[in-house]
């Protein structure tokens, strides 16, 4: 990432920790820092999303960064006290912003940008879209009595839905599992290894994240993606399932839970830990 790409994701980041985001803002904000972090041309987007009501103001202040970034000289004894200032900045914008935007609607801006507005009165995202915020599920996911240790058999040779099914039953989908994975994590910090059940769940959570990237939840994708790779890595014996890792692993499925299930709380702890350690394991 360069340098001026850094500068703003970092000074989002520090903007939005000063705000108490719900789960679906939380979405938001990540949304936005990955819009920035693949741009092509950061200018071109920020002046494209200067085009767009809810996101005017906000682009406004993203491009007077830019434009302080893109002086001829930079005083860097100065830098660390601009950023400060630009961060500051940007806590009214982004929480005027978030309060007009949802993960949903902001996907469908997206789309319109990528598209250069063309025919923006009909355009329609190719993704398919849930929005999960008002979905009422069992508060007590992890509490569950475990009906019988999951068995290698019934994944591999169950028939598997179309994918039509799993997001009209997504909530479902994501959901079931969790308590069965948990109780694994439970069985790894004893010690009780079964390498073939673990790859099972390695494969299972990389379906859930690529379904989930399907219906435009970024976070709960990128947390499934995370558990997967651990548990290859796990399965692999290339990473020691020890209590940091497991409890690491536990932070994405807490992520997972209270967004699916559109829970008002504040994530922001687990969201970081979670995200720190895919980074360690990559």
């Amino acid at each position: 990432m360069d340098l001026q790409k850094q500068y703003i994701v970092q000074s989002i980041t520090v903007a939005s920790n000063n705000l108490r985001l719900t789960t679906q803002q939380i979405e938001v904000v990540s949304q936005i820092r990955d819009l920035i972090v693949k741009s092509t041309n950061i200018e071109d987007d920020i002046k494209l999303m200067k085009k767009i009501t809810e996101l005017s103001k906000f682009a406004i202040k993203l491009g007077e960064i830019l434009n302080f970034l893109c002086q001829t000289q930079v005083d860097m004894l100065k830098l660390s006290e601009k950023f400060k200032e630009h961060s500051s900045v940007l806590i009214n914008e982004i929480n005027t912003l978030l309060s007009n935007v949802t993960p949903v609607t902001f996907k469908d801006m997206c789309v319109r940008m990528k598209n250069g507005f063309n025919n923006s009165e009909v355009v329609v995202s190719n993704s398919i879209s849930v929005d999960l915020s008002k979905r009422v599920v069992d508060d007590h996911v992890f509490e569950k009595n475990e009906t019988e240790a999951l068995k290698a058999n019934i994944f591999l040779n169950e028939e598997k839905p179309d994918d039509d099914f799993l997001i009209q039953n997504y909530e479902s989908t994501i959901l079931d599992k969790i308590k069965s994975l948990d109780q694994l994590l439970k069985r790894l910090s004893q010690d009780e290894f079964d390498y073939e059940q673990i790859g099972i769940f390695a494969e299972l959570m990389n379906t859930n994240g690529e379904l989930s990237a399907k219906i435009g939840s970024e976070i709960i994708s990128a947390m499934h993606f995370i558990i997967s790779n651990a548990l290859t890595q796990i399965k692999d014996r290339k990473l020691m399932p020890g209590k940091e890792v497991i409890e690491s692993i536990r932070a994405c499925l807490i992520v997972i839970v209270a967004i699916v299930r559109g829970k008002d709380v504040d994530i922001t702890g687990y969201l970081n830990r979670a995200e720190k350690f895919g980074n360690t394991i990559k």
